[in-house]
């Protein structure tokens, strides 16, 4: 069975304490694992400000995790996102050959500046 690579991100309702917050990144991070899926990182970005309210919310506790998976399980995990209440909204991203490259220039550190020349414009 092929593997693709993903990007899931996921906000989780704000109100919550911080063990509850832990609970839920396990809750999906374990269903990734106990379905085939390799977990490569997952980065908590922590509360953020939205720049307009969701559901009655005006910010939320932010995660990314970077996995591989069989596509069969993205619909599985899509469906247990929609029924966790304290998920607010989730974005699934399916990489591609450009953004797999990317990816490895951002784990190395070797992502190109491609703002440099506008910024020495700017001076």
């Amino acid at each position: 069975m092929s593997k693709n690579y993903y990007e899931l991100t996921y906000i989780i309702n704000p109100v919550l304490e911080d063990d509850e917050f832990s609970e839920i990144v396990n809750k999906f991070t374990d269903f990734i694992r106990d379905n085939e899926g390799e977990i490569d990182e997952v980065d908590e970005w922590g509360i953020r400000k939205f720049e307009h309210e969701m559901k009655g919310k005006n910010s939320g506790y932010y995660v990314n995790a970077y996995f591989n998976a069989p596509g069969e399980l993205i619909e599985k995990l899509e469906r247990q996102l929609r029924l966790d209440d304290n998920v607010i909204r989730y974005l699934t991203l399916k990489y591609d050959a450009k953004m797999l490259r990317h990816r490895e220039q951002q784990r190395k550190g070797t992502v190109p500046n491609v703002f440099a020349q506008e910024e020495e414009e700017e001076d």
